[in-house]
């Protein structure tokens, strides 16, 4: 059988040079307005003026390469000072990036780098005696002390060895959760913790994990991370969950009971009543239609990362109703959920279109 050999493809950067979606490390303006950065290319050895255009913003660096040999720009993350010289030279592979004088340098590809407060999805990957090993997609493991959850019934207490004896029950080996960055140890170690209601263990979806957690696509850091999307034909409301560490969890959409409330008191008892479900690992009924527009959602975030597009609100908005209109005129209704290959392209060649 003949093997074909396909052209690789060109790393598309279009997105990053829109004015209406850009990152907002890259929004710091310049106080002066006309100050240059000399970009020295090791093979061509041109200069671009750091304030014009896009070829100086989103121009891919290798490691080694000197970026600038100004003095009175500062380095940051991806770079390095050559010793008794002023010159910043890149030490990875990806895009040039400016704040103000900082200059970094953004991977095209690298490993999930934990940041206080960033909202994350992981995967319980070992149950110790007080905590909990979470693999987010960095370096290391997270952990999720036994003091950072929620007990049922919203007690706030010390913990016991009874909890102790117990944590097994809370979240065991397997299990999804999405909690938010509490602190960081000196190693770039991650201390999670799920004390909120939106936080917690994650059911009734469908977990993706993207790539892309440098310059390319991935998931950012802007707007929401969660919101509820009205899905189409007749598939009910959907939650998606987007972490900044490029897991993403897509699911059913649960309404919160109302607040049970005290007439005594007056004290709202909203996490007693919730807490029976809290920790609960079996899945609610999941209609069709529901189904199906999650993995319609869920090929909108694989068309973007593989397109080089950017993952936040605004983009899997414009992308799930773009893509619903393609199904509908495609002849096969709404059934038509592909969007790889070629369909992929066209999504993304819609939502880049000026």
């Amino acid at each position: 059988m003949p093997v074909t050999i396909l052209a690789p493809k060109a790393v598309r950067v279009g997105y990053g040079a829109n004015p209406d979606h850009s990152d907002s490390e890259d929004s710091g303006s310049d106080p002066e307005g006309d100050v240059s950065m000399g970009l020295k290319r090791a093979a061509a050895g041109r200069k671009a003026a750091a304030s014009g255009g896009s070829g100086s913003k989103y121009e891919i660096v290798t490691p080694g390469e000197v970026i600038t040999d100004d003095p009175q720009w500062m380095r940051g993350h991806g770079t390095y000072v050559a010793p008794a010289t002023t010159s910043i030279i890149s030490s990875v592979a990806g895009t040039v990036t400016r704040t103000n004088k900082l200059l970094s340098v953004r991977p095209l590809r690298a490993r999930y780098t934990p940041e206080v407060g960033d909202l994350v999805v992981g995967r319980i990957v070992e149950v110790q005696a007080k905590r909990w090993r979470v693999d987010v997609g960095s370096t290391q493991l997270a952990s999720l002390p036994l003091s950072a959850i929620n007990l049922p019934g919203g007690i706030l207490r010390k913990r016991t060895e009874t909890d102790e004896l117990q944590i097994r029950t809370f979240f065991a080996e397997g299990d999804l959760l999405v909690a938010e960055v509490q602190q960081l140890f000196a190693d770039g170690g991650a201390v999670l913790h799920t004390r909120s209601l939106k936080y917690g263990k994650l059911r009734n979806g469908v977990f993706v994990a993207v790539s892309g957690m440098g310059g390319g696509g991935g998931v950012v850091r802007s707007r929401r991370q969660v919101w509820t999307l009205e899905s189409a034909n007749g598939g009910g409301p959907v939650d998606i969950v987007l972490g900044v560490n490029g897991y993403v969890w897509i699911s059913k959409h649960v309404e919160t009971p109302e607040g049970l409330v005290d007439k005594t008191s007056g004290i709202t008892n909203i996490e007693e009543s919730v807490s029976a479900t809290m920790y609960s690992s079996q899945n609610d009924r999941i209609g069709p239609e529901t189904m199906r527009e999650i993995g319609r959602i869920r090929g909108v975030v694989t068309a973007l990362v593989d397109n080089g597009l950017r993952v936040d609100e605004d983009m899997v908005m414009r992308g799930y109703h773009e893509a619903v209109e393609m199904a509908m005129t495609s002849g096969e209704g709404p059934e038509d959920i592909y969007l790889g290959g070629e369909r992929g392209e066209q999504l993304a060649a819609a939502l880049t279109a000026v």
